[in-house]
């Protein structure tokens, strides 16, 4: 069965499930996703304290000279209570005395010994941080499927929250299949090939934030396929290269049925990469991706980014794009959806010439790509594109037009 690409990823968010958490340190959950809506226990700031070094005082009294014989520093528990024609001195985040107005900075005062002369316009309340104005008690501060970054940890150290739950890491194994394909720490002959994609495959994982293990090379004979497959169904997803075309030799997708597999589609309407496969076999995702180095790439971070976003948590697991303009012309052959890879550099989208299914060199200048519907035969120099990136995450809670449309000629 072949699909489009929405349908396809409409397929893969609606069948990939989410992992089961594990409850962590906060310390340890950097790049996690929290399971579990985060709600603060007590106000943040805990009292209404001084935002800055100065003197507590009594709005009325500006322009005065006020007598000041005490301080307060942060830590301090005062039990004292501002009086008019007085100033209490104050350190930034220490408690405000009961009846103070407005802390006024230490360089705005004139001073001389215990007398403060104090300057003719002071704001009400200025200075002043108040008990809840950052986080409110009762409150989420963190919500469930978030991403848990630095400044996350920071929030949930400000509650006094030691342990988290969060998405355990995705579990990605990754085989190649193919009598010609070698490793690259082999030595071949001037006849043979190296194999790029399941490196690039076990790397990309782990960028994403997977653990990420390599099974090896099978040859393209049944038993060979499924020992490997049965090696790796205690992982999330199996990501295959090769053997899912029309070949004599292409195996790998009867492997996968032979062992109890259901597959969801086997064909994706798209350019570079049709021969893409996604289903499930017991608990594990499976991903048949195409043995061009470009069109797997392509698959991989169109359909695996998917997939690894939606076991993960993630409440934003959509494809989201950024709106940009065509640098220069560009032609496409038409007849079929085409994915153009480019680099981007923050204002405009430049396609990458040469870029043929086969090449690897365009992986690594892309940026990001945009997706083109089959009428389409140029994109048009300073029209709108919607760019999918690939060097960073851009993603949604709420689907997006994928598709770039506007500025484009037809057939």
């Amino acid at each position: 069965m072949t699909v489009s690409i929405t349908e396809a990823l409409d397929i893969i968010y609606k069948n990939t499930p989410v992992l089961n958490f594990e409850i962590l340190p906060i310390e340890n959950a950097l790049g996690r996703i929290i399971r579990e809506d985060c709600m603060a226990t007590f106000d943040l700031p805990r009292f209404d304290n001084s935002a800055m070094d100065g003197y507590a005082i009594k709005y009325t009294d500006a322009g005065t000279t006020v007598t000041c014989t005490k301080v307060i520093y942060a830590g301090d528990n005062p039990e004292m209570t501002l009086e008019e024609k007085t100033a209490i001195k104050i350190m930034t985040g220490a408690p405000l005395p009961k009846g103070c107005e407005a802390v006024v900075p230490i360089e705005d005062v004139t001073s001389n010994d215990t007398q403060i002369t104090l300057p003719n316009k002071i704001p009400i309340h200025a200075n002043l941080r108040y008990a809840g104005e950052d986080i409110k008690s009762g409150t989420v501060y963190i919500h469930k499927g978030e991403t848990i970054t630095a400044y996350s940890i920071a929030l949930l150290a400000s509650q006094g929250v030691t342990h988290i739950r969060v998405t355990r890491p995705v579990r990605v194994a990754v085989f190649g299949t193919g009598n010609e394909l070698h490793p690259h720490f082999d030595t071949i002959e001037a006849h043979q090939l190296y194999n790029s994609n399941t490196p690039m495959f076990l790397a990309r994982a782990k960028e994403l934030g997977c653990e990420a293990h390599y099974i090896g090379s099978c040859d393209d004979i049944m038993d060979s396929l499924e020992t490997s497959i049965h090696s790796a169904l205690n992982d999330d997803i199996i990501i295959t290269t090769g053997g899912v075309s029309m070949g004599d030799k292409d195996f790998t997708k009867d492997a996968f049925k032979n062992l109890g597999a259901r597959f969801y589609f086997e064909k994706v309407d798209i350019k570079p990469g049709k021969p893409t496969a996604f289903g499930m076999i017991k608990n594990t995702v499976i991903v048949n991706l195409p043995g061009n180095p470009l069109a797997s790439m392509v698959n991989y971070e169109l359909f695996v980014r998917a997939i690894i976003r939606k076991l993960s948590g993630r409440k934003d697991y959509l494809h989201d794009t950024i709106k940009t303009t065509m640098k220069s012309n560009f032609v496409v052959k038409g007849g079929k959806n085409t994915a153009v890879l480019g680099t981007f550099n923050g204002k405009h989208f430049e396609p990458l010439k040469p870029q043929m299914p086969g090449m690897v060199s365009p992986m690594q200048k892309a940026d990001g790509l945009i997706l083109v519907t089959p009428n389409v035969t140029m994109i048009k120099d300073g029209h709108s594109v919607n760019m999918i990136p690939i060097k960073w995450d851009c993603c949604s809670m709420h689907e997006e037009e994928l598709f770039s449309q506007q500025g484009l000629i037809l057939l």
